[in-house]
């Protein structure tokens, strides 16, 4: 009798017999005798676990249905009524794979999407979905998952990820390749265990197309981070189908000349702007200010589909070739962006400052605005500098000159508050029609930028503080303080550059705002405002208060940017719940499953928040790769961002684009890491790469599926890299440097040991 089978050996068959029987595996396996009874009964444990599905004789109840009556599903999601979705493993029915909802079990474990679950089907012929299913018991995890560039062989194919920090391939099998074509991007999931070479196995689940292709770079990100990008048909009827708020209930505002003013490729404007000196009372030089927002909640209720996927999304992801809405365009691109000469209906605060910029008292209000223009940062701060335009020359001493009036007030508010301010200048990457790199640039930061800052910044606090004052539920926009560790590695970071951030004392702002100031007109300033940056935890949404620390604020929540931020549409429901606005605060105010769940939305929508920040910066990562691919071998200026025992990071002038300098093109000597002073030391040569010392160096390997970089370096300091001193063996730390290395680390960790006590 033949060896008995392992299941991989079962698994790696089936691969190269996708339409194998039972039967066919018995007698490829040479099962015989009592072995059959072991054999099925591994079967079956396979079958269960979800492993592999065998082929046999369809029951006439599968003909029919094409589902038998206890099978293996995979989570897909919820659907816009929040019910889960799923659908099944092994479809083998006519037409399109269905959609199944699951019914889950009461106290059963929660489900997530991709979980398999074996579960009992039944049909429910009708309605929308026409399958329900009962799980029995979840059977795996999601399996891992993948976006990467098909490449055929001999033995099927296999993927080439397109993560820099993964340089495994995967094997596709036979029939495992879902059509997919030489060189296509594709994305897959794991199955089963590690197949040749000791290479994981993967089946292709989606083809996405040339990777080369336009708008290629964007696709990448969105299928890579999980970001939703299609709208469900009931999410668009529903945006479809809205009708456009009248003044019933509202405070008429149109006579207000609010204008809006957003970058010229803007692609939704959903905030207003107006100040109008304070002539009246004892107000001397103060203003009134009035800043409108679009009354997304009276599109979007509670409950709703768009509400679901509004939530689901978190919040819009931005692309130098596209954006990724939170809403669909039937409301973000025009019943809930305050166009220009049309009415709409918004959420209003008007606030009074002083002078100085210290808010006096403030109002909310739910009204009907019509703008009176829709401008660009760039024409409005032209029009001030005294190069109005056609557009701008009627508007500028009513409108804008007391705009910029109210702004002087309210900086002078912000350098007694004195918030962080760091300096970091923002890459603006410019494409042509076919998706390819014309330019990259780093935005103009203008007065203008500041005052809409400014203005919003101000409405937010009177939100927090008008929620606050009724207990409303709300979720707040929470920014914590630093870590005293990550302090450490500041500190440390700007003595090696020859600047303090002193000790032993609470920290402010101020003290960083301090830090940032000498390092301000050096060649040390980016460096110490990127230090600085990463120095800080990031913001997050939450039910309770911890402040503000960047803003120095200590009541902030987000509202004024409900089209494109979930957090904003929790905090306008608030708002009406608060005023009891209408005939039924609770159609489109607070409901109760948004208060009961509100940590839980303010942890969801953090993660979507992370979720988009990372797309973003992958997708322009590719793009600098691109912008640079045609110019490897030039020569190009930089200084060192990071230092890792690896190599080296440096960020180039021109482009602002991070590279790699990897630690063993550096020479052949041992290069000593220091993590107390960030540096690389040459044991023999004695050369210190520290972190901000200006280098050139050559583009040597560039590639725009993965946006990597490498360099090689040729001066630093302007120097040619010296040539290494030879003691002891090539390429080995000499002994001595090594004990005293040790010993340093030590004393670092008895050091850090006392701080912390």
């Amino acid at each position: 009798m033949a060896e008995f089978p392992t299941k991989d050996a079962i698994l790696q068959w089936i691969e190269e017999n996708p339409e194998a029987t039972k039967r066919d595996l018995a007698k490829a396996f040479g099962i015989r005798g009592a072995a059959k009874i072991d054999f099925k009964a591994l079967l079956k444990d396979m079958e269960e676990e979800g492993e592999f599905r065998p082929r046999k004789r369809r029951t006439r109840e599968e003909a029919e249905t094409g589902l038998p009556p206890v099978t293996v599903i995979e989570i897909t999601g919820p659907d816009a009524q929040g019910d889960l979705l799923a659908r099944p493993v092994d479809w083998r029915g006519d037409g399109p794979v269905p959609a199944i909802r699951v019914i889950p079990r009461a106290g059963g474990e929660g489900l997530g999407p991709r979980d398999r679950v074996l579960a009992r089907i039944d049909p429910t012929p009708g309605e929308d979905q026409p399958y329900e299913a009962r799980p029995i018991r979840r059977i795996a995890a999601a399996p891992a998952r993948l976006l990467g560039i098909y490449k055929r062989d001999s033995q099927g194919g296999r993927i080439l990820p397109i993560d820099k920090g993964s340089a495994s391939q995967w094997v596709v099998g036979p029939g495992q390749e879902n059509g997919a074509q030489d060189g296509e991007l594709v994305e897959a999931e794991q199955i089963g265990p590690k197949g040749r070479l000791g290479l994981p196995k993967a089946r292709v689940t989606e083809r996405l197309g040339d990777p080369a292709g336009p708008r290629a770079v964007s696709l990448i990100a969105i299928h890579q981070h999980g970001i939703p990008d299609v709208f469900p048909e009931k999410v668009l009827e529903e945006a479809e189908t809205a009708e456009p708020a009248g003044l019933e209930g509202r405070e008429d505002l149109r006579d207000l000349p609010l204008v809006t003013i957003d970058p010229e490729d803007a692609r939704d404007r959903d905030d207003a702007v107006l100040a109008i000196p304070d002539e009246g009372g004892d107000n001397d030089g103060g203003f009134v200010l009035w800043v409108a927002i679009a009354d997304v909640a009276y599109y979007v209720r509670p409950e709703s589909a768009l509400d679901t996927e509004a939530r689901l999304r978190g919040n819009s992801t931005y692309f130098p070739d596209r954006v990724v809405p939170m809403l669909p365009d039937a409301l973000s691109g025009d019943l809930c962006s305050l166009h220009e000469d049309v009415d709409r209906a918004v959420i209003a605060v008007r606030m009074r400052i002083d002078r100085e910029g210290r808010k006096l008292d403030h109002r909310f209000v739910r009204g009907l605005m019509r703008s009176r223009a829709s401008l660009e940062y760039g024409r409005v701060q032209a029009a001030i500098d005294g190069r109005p335009d056609e557009k701008t020359a009627p508007l500028l001493e009513t409108v804008l000159k007391p705009l910029y009036g109210a702004h002087a007030a309210l900086q002078r508010a912000r350098d007694v508050r004195a918030p962080l301010d760091i300096d970091l200048p923002e890459r603006r990457i410019v494409l042509d029609e076919e998706g390819k790199v014309l330019s990259v640039a780093f935005k103009e930061r203008l007065e203008a930028h500041r005052l809409i800052e400014e203005f919003m910044i101000l409405a937010n606090v009177a939100a927090a503080e008008t929620l606050i004052q009724h207990r409303t539920p709300l979720l707040f926009r929470v920014h914590e303080e630093p870590e005293p560790l990550k302090l450490d590695a500041l500190r440390e970071t700007a003595e090696a550059s020859g600047l303090t951030l002193a000790r032993g004392q609470v920290l402010q702002t101020r003290h960083l705002n301090r830090l940032l100031a000498q390092a301000a007109g050096t060649d040390q300033a980016e460096l110490i405002n990127m230090a600085t940056l990463r120095s800080l935890p990031q913001a997050y949404y939450a039910a309770t208060n911890f402040g503000h620390f960047g803003l120095a604020l200590q009541n902030y929540a987000h509202f004024t940017s409900p089209i494109r931020r979930y957090a904003d549409l929790i905090v306008h429901r608030a708002l009406i719940s608060a005023h009891r606005w209408g005939p039924d605060p609770r159609r489109d105010g607070l409901s109760d499953s948004d208060m009961e769940r509100l940590d839980e939305t303010g942890e969801l929508i953090s993660q979507a928040e992370r979720r988009s920040m990372m797309a973003e910066r992958d997708t322009v990562d590719r793009y600098l790769a691109a912008f640079l691919a045609d110019r490897v071998g030039t020569e190009l200026g930089g200084r060192i961002s990071g230092v890792a025992k690896f190599g080296l990071f440096v960020r180039l002038d021109e482009s602002g684009a991070d590279g790699l300098v990897p630690v063993r093109s550096l020479g052949e000597e041992f290069y000593r890491f220091d993590p107390h002073d960030q540096t690389l030391t040459g044991s023999d040569s004695g050369v210190v790469f520290a972190l901000g010392s200006r280098v050139t160096v050559k583009l040597a390997e560039v590639s725009p599926v993965t946006g990597g970089i490498l360099l090689e370096l040729l001066t630093l300091e302007d120097h040619a890299l010296p040539r290494p001193r030879r003691s002891g063996k090539r390429g080995v730390p000499p002994r001595r440097k090594l004990g005293q290395e040790k010993a340093r680390a030590a004393k670092e960790r008895k050091v850090s040991r006392r701080r912390k006590g």
